[in-house]
């Protein structure tokens, strides 16, 4: 059984200002933005080339055990682009606040960039070039069969 992550709630404290956000300054496509029970509106969100979205609510997290995550609480989410230089060019025309690119290490993956949300949620952007040719799916079984 193969299992795919295709949504992460997000915590924010006003949705339609994190909607405007992540369209605008960081260009993530509006998938959802409508009322999808009584009491609960969803907008999701999908970066562009993506397979996973985001989901804004203020009561997604009623249907689910556990504590409610405060806005901003989230730390560490990540973006992946083949071209980091390009990315942060685009994201600065768009008038996002987003750190210069730290290149860690030589080795492919070790660029990153980085921004927070107007709640405080924090994102890495990681260059991965190998990502210009391959999907992430194929770089990942070509890792396991290595490692076997």
């Amino acid at each position: 059984m193969e299992y795919t992550l295709e949504v992460i709630p997000l915590p924010v404290s006003d949705i339609d200002r994190a909607r405007d956000f992540y369209r605008d300054k960081v260009g993530f496509h509006v998938d959802i933005d409508q009322e999808v029970m009584p009491g609960m509106r969803i907008v999701q969100l999908t970066p562009p080339g993506s397979g996973c979205s985001i989901a804004l609510g203020d009561t997604v997290w009623d249907t689910m055990d556990g504590p409610t995550p405060a806005p901003g609480s989230y730390q560490g989410l990540q973006l992946c682009v083949p071209d980091i230089k390009a990315a942060h060019a685009e994201l600065v025309d768009r008038g996002l606040q987003v750190s210069e690119p730290v290149q860690y290490a030589a080795d492919d993956g070790a660029t990153f960039m980085y921004f927070k949300d107007p709640d405080g949620n924090g994102w890495a952007i990681q260059e991965y070039r190998q990502r210009a040719t391959k999907p992430l799916n194929e770089l990942l079984t070509e890792l396991r069969s290595v490692e076997r």
